[in-house]
């Protein structure tokens, strides 16, 4: 007959099997994705390293060998923590074109000045000329802030990012996004582990949105523009934060990660600055249903139901008839509600 004790016994065997199992696997994939040297040696350590934890998680059923096993294994594990954590992130790589151009701000007073706004004329993703200008915007004369939404793969996962206007045509977009280097592709699973390091892209409008409807095609994106509610100074607090951490990354960088500084977890990391910051919910990490967390919340327009404000919100069509006009904040928000 099994008793308690060889229930419990059974019980924290498992449990060391699975930590094992999972600190193996999370080794792997370090190991695999880290830049050490070439892709033989990457692969090489990866696949020893899995040999290891295997071998490790089968002598858990030999008493004899059970404890200098998980003592060998946690010997190993605490020095691959220990290479992870010198892994430093870096504003010096050979960086895509687009992302290659960091965004500089000084701050005086109630006047801030942004350098590097990025204003490309784009032929298409990856040949476009690239331009830049600066600008001073004055705090006291922050209108409104926007949320921008754009969809690619499903109601589920969508990019999020902020527009702060200052008037009709005088606006500021804000994007959250990894900063990868030539011949870099992205990769979910990469962006776990230490591959990408942050970008705050500052841009026109006329860059940054139009580029997702009327210049990508591979995925086509959906984008959409809804105003958000609440008291402006909000928006002001919101605003200077961004700027310190722009301030911030160009004198010390962060890396991107896909699951906590991506472009909504930091968005939502940036609204700790006002108390009535939304809870962290599987929304915030399902970023596509961002804009119906924060219509629950009161922060969107509230008359009309939420599908027939998303509906009403898109904004490609008049994306690509504004195409490269000035005027082009203003053409792509003369028909949203409450313009």
């Amino acid at each position: 007959m099994i008793g308690p004790k060889h229930i419990l016994k059974g019980a924290v065997m498992l449990m060391l099997g699975l930590l094992v199992i999972a600190g193996t696997a999370w080794g792997v994939l370090a190991l695999y994705y880290s830049d050490l040297g070439s892709a033989v040696l990457r692969t090489s350590l990866a696949v020893l390293f899995g040999l290891f934890g295997l071998a490790v998680v089968s002598s858990l059923v030999s008493r004899r060998w059970r404890r200098r096993a998980l003592a060998v294994f946690v010997a190993v594990f605490v020095g691959l923590l220990a290479w992870w954590s010198s892994i430093a992130p870096s504003n010096d790589r050979d960086w895509k074109l687009a992302v290659a151009v960091l965004p500089r701000v000084t701050i005086d007073g109630d006047l801030v000045t942004i350098r590097n706004i990025r204003n490309f004329a784009y032929r298409t993703e990856t040949d476009f000329t690239a331009a830049y200008y600066a600008k001073t915007f004055d705090v006291r004369k922050l209108e409104s802030v926007d949320l921008v939404a754009s969809y690619w793969a499903g109601p589920d996962i969508a990019h999020i990012f902020l527009s702060f206007g200052f008037g009709a045509n005088d606006r500021v977009a804000i994007s959250i996004e990894r900063r990868d280097e030539r011949g870099e592709e992205y990769s979910t699973i990469k962006g776990l582990f230490k591959q990408y390091e942050l970008f705050y892209v500052v841009a026109d409008e006329r860059d940054v949105i139009r580029l997702r409807t009327n210049v990508r095609s591979d995925p086509t994106e959906d984008v959409y523009v809804f105003k958000l509610h609440g008291p402006i100074d909000n928006g002001r607090r919101l605003f200077l934060e961004y700027m310190r951490e722009i301030i911030s990354l160009a004198e010390q960088p962060e890396f991107y990660n896909t699951l906590t500084t991506n472009c909504t977890g930091n968005i939502w990391l940036h609204s700790h600055v006002n108390r009535t910051r939304p809870p962290y919910t599987w929304r915030i990490l399902l970023s596509g249903h961002v804009p119906e967390l924060l219509y629950r919340l009161g922060r969107l327009d509230t008359t009309l139901p939420f599908p027939e404000l998303k509906r009403l919100s898109r904004v490609n069509e008049a994306a690509r008839a504004a195409d490269q006009a000035e005027e082009f904040s203003q053409r792509i928000r003369a028909a949203l509600p409450g313009s």
